[in-house]
């Protein structure tokens, strides 16, 4: 693992009055300077993609302008298949995401949103019963919680309450990123995912920039070199993660944050995190998605290396196979081990199991995931 992990940088563990000082200039950021998306400095933390499906375009749609206009986020934090679950959203802000989720996951499901911004809260809570009336719910199906995203027990959390946990452009201003996935680690079901959009940078970010406010409130100080994602993630006790989508962020709009960070690229990522089953076993296999998911019945775009397309025959790595078999996901797919093809069967859309896509410099960025769909393209 590089420096940025073993030092004060706010990777793992900073110590307590910088985390203090962090936690506090960030808060003042949220709270005081950025009342509205034009009080950002940068666009970075308010890149979507080009791409969202209808019903999730309804249900943002839903959200009343006031939250909408105090939304901050580096990506579309809406996994799939929502019926029912129960969600949590790390660093919840004005509630922009919570409301939407809230819309999808139904009036059986239920979204926590957790903040330390006390202005921030009292807005989303302003409006909980205004989106209770809006869906149609005879009681409300969101709440929302004061605390730190690296102290979910402090906050009354317990142990493996949560299906999903989502985080759109937050873990990024966290003094302790190592905290952060442990907690989350802890609160979330056996099968269950962290579902996440951040910042990070090609390489370690210097000291000098750690130390500038606007650059933490703008989501680029905060920023982690990917690589130890990837690391702190396996040591927590998530599978790798996998990459889902990613997009550069321009900086030539505001040239002393350019000339500060110099040849520094930074990228807005969206990843998902498994917590699986201690020993679950791990064997590439066929799989066939059954066209279950709501929005997605045609095809399923599980990250930016395979797109499910309805009844095809897809041959997947150890990982996604277990995932597929353990997570919510279980219904919708048929799993078979890889040596199970048959003369009858269709041929396979994409032969042979690939390694999983971690590096957000090397993988699409800006475009559409290439394997398994539409059909043919292998």
């Amino acid at each position: 693992m590089s420096s940025c992990c073993n030092t004060q940088d706010g990777c793992s563990t900073t110590g307590q009055a910088e985390g203090d000082k962090i936690h506090d200039e960030v808060k003042e950021y949220y709270g005081k300077k950025v009342k509205s998306q034009k009080d950002l400095e940068t666009k970075a933390c308010l890149m979507m993609p080009s791409k969202i499906p209808s019903h999730v375009k309804q249900a943002l749609s839903a959200v009343h302008p006031e939250v909408a206009a105090r939304y901050y986020g580096c990506g579309l934090v809406v996994p799939e298949c929502l019926e029912g679950a129960r969600v949590l959203d790390l660093g919840s802000g004005t509630g922009h995401d919570c409301f939407a989720l809230a819309k999808l996951v139904g009036e059986k499901g239920h979204v926590t949103g957790i903040d330390m911004t006390d202005e921030q809260l009292d807005v989303a809570r302003e409006y909980v019963d205004y989106h209770r009336d809006k869906f149609g719910y005879s009681k409300p199906n969101t709440d929302f919680v004061k605390g730190y995203i690296e102290k979910l027990g402090e906050a009354g959390l317990e142990d493996n309450t949560f299906d999903i946990i989502v985080s759109n452009c937050v873990v990024n201003l966290s003094p302790d990123k190592a905290a952060v996935l442990r907690e989350g680690y802890r609160v979330l079901k056996l099968g269950g995912e962290l579902y996440f959009s951040d910042i990070y940078a090609d390489r370690d970010v210097p000291e000098h920039i750690r130390k500038d406010k606007v650059m933490w409130g703008e989501c680029l100080a905060g920023a982690l070199w990917w690589e130890d994602l990837v690391t702190l993630a396996k040591e927590v006790g998530f599978c790798t993660p996998r990459l889902v989508s990613a997009g550069l962020v321009n900086l030539d709009d505001n040239k002393p944050m350019k000339d500060l960070v110099g040849d520094i690229k930074f990228v807005s990522v969206t990843y998902r995190l498994f917590k699986l089953p201690q020993n679950t076993s791990k064997e590439a296999a066929q799989v066939v998605y059954n066209g279950s998911v709501t929005g997605h019945e045609a095809s399923l775009k599980f990250d930016a290396q395979y797109t499910f397309q309805e009844g095809d025959i897809v041959e997947v790595d150890p990982e996604l196979s277990a995932i597929l078999q353990e997570s919510r996901f279980a219904d919708d797919f048929t799993v078979r081990p890889a040596s199970k093809k048959t003369k009858a069967d269709p041929e396979l859309c994409c032969p042979g199991a690939k390694g999983v896509l971690t590096n957000p410099f090397e993988g699409p960025l800006d475009k559409e995931s290439s394997c398994c769909g539409p059909k043919g393209c292998c």
